[in-house]
């Protein structure tokens, strides 16, 4: 079982038929964002299939993926979505939350699974799509304006280069996941960037060349509400500094 689906070992078998290619239930978000003093955020999820009920199966995983029932866990953990139809799920705040930092954010990651109704046509092959997403656990001392678009210390990151690489490193509080690098502001996306997250007072390396981004590279995060956010760096020598952040170029 991986990320996005099941494989079957059963795909060599070319007649048959594959039904639920396509993920039928989604979520209204990217991302979650769990205040300390909550005791739970609601989620809606939508059954885009007009024709069949889903199960909705969600879980809750820590920082190294692995399975958890606290502090935070989905409720209900099964349910069933109509055809065509919306529910809510609800993670919930279920066990004392004190071994958390509190002087940063925690990061958990929320799985949901769609279970399809079994089909009654021979030779169908039914894959169970799984979103995931992740989920930042704020306490109270990181204050976040809700109107802000984006997170305090944005301007305070900074890249070395090492070699032909370029890393990171987050002296802030706050998760950043970086889905886009390219080599100015206004240039496209350089080709084959894996998301990077790198976590608070963290280091993470770029796994780009630091040549195809040359001594103005710009990084695309994502912020609080799932949105495309433009930081691009100015370098000197093997250091370079933040500047401010950018909306992406509609167009």
């Amino acid at each position: 079982m991986n990320l996005n689906f099941i494989y079957f070992s059963g795909l060599f078998l070319c007649s048959l038929s594959v039904h639920s290619a396509f993920a039928a239930l989604s979520v209204e978000r990217s991302r979650v964002i769990f205040n300390e003093g909550e005791k739970s955020v609601g989620l809606t999820v939508k059954n885009s299939n007009l024709q069949d009920p889903y199960l909705a199966q969600g879980w809750m995983e820590n920082e190294k993926e692995e399975k958890i029932s606290g502090p935070l866990m989905i409720l209900p953990p099964v349910q069933r979505v109509e055809a065509g139809g919306k529910t809510m799920i609800r993670i919930q705040q279920v066990t004392d939350i004190s071994a958390l930092p509190k002087d940063r954010e925690s990061v958990f990651w929320l799985n949901l699974r769609e279970i399809p109704p079994k089909s009654d046509r021979p030779n169908v092959l039914m894959l169970a799509m799984q979103t995931r997403m992740k989920v930042f656990w704020r306490p109270k001392s990181l204050k976040v304006d809700p109107l802000a678009d984006t997170v305090p210390g944005t301007d305070t990151l900074t890249l070395t280069r090492q070699g032909d690489r370029y890393q990171v490193n987050n002296p802030t509080a706050w998760h950043f996941s970086f889905v886009e690098m390219r080599s100015s502001l206004h240039g496209k996306g350089l080709d084959n960037f894996e998301p990077v997250m790198v976590s608070p007072k963290g280091k993470a390396e770029l796994p780009l060349p630091a040549s195809r981004a040359g001594n103005n590279p710009v990084l695309v995060f994502i912020n609080d509400y799932g949105s495309a956010r433009l930081l691009p760096f100015t370098c000197t020598g093997n250091t370079c500094k933040a500047g401010k952040v950018a909306l992406p170029r509609e167009g």
